[in-house]
């Protein structure tokens, strides 16, 4: 069975255990009915549709100020390139998995000329070890948090501590890749401003955890702002008007920064229902923010037909793909809106018929 095939069971499932809900028009014809049809929409990077969401946004992440950004990407390119001008180094090191790195076409280094250092193993974080064994100069030091392509895993915020002042001991920039920085927060049991003030510059995505249509958020010092509005122009990032993704992030983002502690709540349960099944194991096995990673024994080929079954069965998506592995295959799980509308009897008499099949199937290979 095809991922197509598991796609079709998922798309016609009544319910699905990821996100928000779908991802339609409705993201921003709902965001629309509440705003006045009159108001002016943002003008190149003016006007108070989007001066007053980065006003606020600055005041929310604790920085002097912040822009809007159509995208992440550009936002995160574009920080990097001013931390090399300013050092006069056109090096930076991260993870090995960091977005930057492995979806993005080496964009930083085509387009900027920035060299990179890769930090850890692909399997975990990076730890202050790793910092502290570098031998080359850098201008920034790039974390991500949660680190997605591993489960959404986190350094230990006395980790982040260290590695911050080490950096600041030694004139290295130190840049947050926190597209979703707001699920890391329960689990710190820290503020937003606790966290990025042990950064210079931080990145915020307005879609992923928050669920707009698009967009990103920048913040750091004033200089360092000014610098990225001219990239911005140049990177042709002001639009004429970018207020469809400035009003559906407000929302959201009103509407969920909140929420952040029941996703996570919600991600450790349902985690805890997958590693009861015989084959079945998660990434992390306890989840540390709302996101994780289920891994299967079986092969992708194996598992699809049975996951088909459950949720054409059950009427509950688990998820749309399976990605194949060395041994076995996985699917990433990010836990938002959705999960809270199954009810719960439901999702244990699922659970309980995977575990069940899971455990007919293993047994049927002694």
């Amino acid at each position: 069975m095809s991922n197509a095939e598991l796609m079709e069971t998922y798309e016609t499932s009544l319910h699905q255990l990821a996100g928000h809900g779908p991802r339609n028009v409705a993201v921003l014809k709902d965001v629309f009915e509440s705003i006045d049809g009159h108001l002016k929409s943002d003008n190149y990077g003016s006007g108070p549709v989007i001066e007053g969401f980065q006003e606020q946004m600055a005041e929310f992440l604790g920085k002097q100020s912040a822009v809007f950004f159509p995208s992440g990407t550009m936002a995160q390119q574009i920080a990097l390139r001013i931390w090399c001008d300013q050092q006069g180094i056109k090096k930076v090191a991260y993870h090995p998995l960091s977005h930057l790195e492995i979806h993005e076409e080496d964009g930083l280094k085509e387009l900027h000329g920035i060299e990179t250092i890769l930090l850890a193993d692909k399997g975990r974080v990076i730890e202050l070890a790793d910092v502290l064994s570098m031998d080359e100069k850098i201008a920034c030091l790039l974390l991500e948090l949660p680190q997605r392509e591993i489960g959404g895993q986190l350094p230990s915020f006395e980790t982040l501590e260290a590695i911050s002042a080490y950096c600041r001991e030694q004139g290295i920039k130190l840049h947050l890749d926190g597209a979703r920085i707001l699920e890391c927060l329960p689990y710190y049991q820290k503020t937003i401003k606790e966290v990025c003030d042990l950064f210079d510059s931080v990145y915020l995505s307005m879609y992923k955890g928050i669920g707009g249509i698009a967009g990103a958020i920048l913040a750091g010092d004033q200089d360092f702002m000014a610098l990225s509005k001219i990239w911005k122009k140049r990177h042709g990032g002001d639009l004429i008007s970018l207020y469809p993704y400035i009003l559906s992030a407000e929302t959201y983002f009103a509407q969920r920064k909140d929420r952040m502690a029941a996703y996570y709540e919600n991600a450790v349960e349902l985690a805890s229902f997958f590693n009861r099944c015989t084959g079945i194991s998660t990434i992390p096995t306890v989840p540390v923010t709302n996101m994780f990673h289920v891994h299967f024994q079986d092969t992708a080929e194996q598992i699809a037909p049975l996951l088909s079954q459950v949720q054409q069965m059950m009427n509950i998506g688990l998820t749309r793909y399976l990605r194949a592995e060395n041994t076995g295959c996985s699917f990433e799980l990010s836990i938002g809106d959705q999960y809270e509308k199954i009810p719960k009897g439901k999702v244990i008499v699922t659970f309980e018929w995977l575990a069940e099949k899971m455990r007919n199937e293993f047994n049927q290979k002694l």
